[in-house]
């Protein structure tokens, strides 16, 4: 079903950032990464630019799964440092929650399909029972998605350094405890036990308050309602038009902002923000909104 246009209003953010990463090679080593900013339709890379010292060859590629941008590149022993800038402008496409429906099973798009089964880190098939129990007597759409969003966000207490890469989303529902990755994690896999095609998004997020520490990447989750994907950030942490998208995949495994491939030793990434303010061009820093937020079809 579609979207009555009437509902719909839209916002237009223009946010730069930067990331620098440092690390420490023992030997001839290769990289790939993920941290060069989505393009979409509602996703425009304005500028963007790449310095590594030493100076490496290095090359973008496309990934033919998800469509993300990984930038590969060989670097010899020694120290090794990324700095990437970008400016993305983003269209959000908002609606009126109570008019997000849930598109029937047999009518979902065959692309989203893969974004129904569990993955390595969001076990839908062994939450439904926890999924059923707490939201079985709400009708589907975005309103269930989104008490699915809350209720994480109510269950899990956001604490650094109380998982590690290999924790799952099973793993997090019992120590009720983690970082965006675990919620994320957590909401994907009991959405999917409800029949929603969900992924995971790697980004930065422009908007965190400086209590949570210094800014650093960020994940949430995509949920597939009516006739497009919709944004939640069960963290709650940022706005969701503070969203940049870098990464899309099934979890986290799919979109890790830095694999290596040798002996290496990394330091905590720096990652800095600036937000536009121009309203006579259309252009608003992000704030919070009680709309539902869509970023891709």
């Amino acid at each position: 079903m579609r979207h009555q246009s009437a509902e719909v209003v839209g916002s237009r953010v223009r946010i730069g950032y930067t990331l620098d990463l440092d690390y420490e090679i023992s030997g001839p080593s290769d990289f790939i990464f993920l941290i060069h900013a989505a393009r979409s339709a509602q996703q425009r890379v304005l500028d963007e630019s790449l310095l590594l010292d030493p100076a490496v060859d290095w090359r973008v590629e496309i990934e033919p799964h998800f469509g993300n941008r990984l930038l590969r590149l060989r670097a010899p022993a020694g120290p090794l440092h990324v700095s990437y800038r970008a400016r993305v402008e983003v269209d959000h496409y908002m609606a009126e929650p109570a008019h997000v429906v849930a598109t029937p099973l047999d009518r979902l798009p065959a692309e989203t399909l893969p974004f129904l089964w569990s993955s390595r880190y969001c076990q839908a098939d062994q939450v439904q029972q926890l999924a059923f129990r707490e939201f079985s007597h709400m009708p589907s759409g975005f309103a269930q998605a989104d008490a699915v969003c809350k209720w994480v966000r109510s269950q899990l207490e956001f604490r650094v350094g109380t998982s590690t890469v290999r924790t799952s989303a099973l793993e997090t529902l019992e120590q009720r405890m983690g970082v965006c990755r675990d919620f994320a994690h957590s909401m994907i896999a009991i959405l999917r036990s409800l029949n929603y095609p969900a992924r995971f998004v790697t980004g930065v997020d422009y908007g965190a308050s400086a209590e949570l520490g210094p800014p650093d990447f960020h994940s949430y989750v995509e949920a597939y309602i009516g006739d497009r994907w919709w944004l939640f950030d069960p963290t709650g942490i940022t706005p969701l038009t503070g969203l940049i998208r870098i990464g899309t995949g099934r979890d986290a495994a799919d979109v890790a902002f830095a694999t290596m491939f040798g002996q290496v030793q990394g330091r905590m990434p720096s990652v800095s923000f600036a937000a536009e303010d121009d309203p006579a061009a259309g252009i608003q820093k992000p704030e919070p909104t009680t709309l539902a937020v869509s970023t891709s079809r």
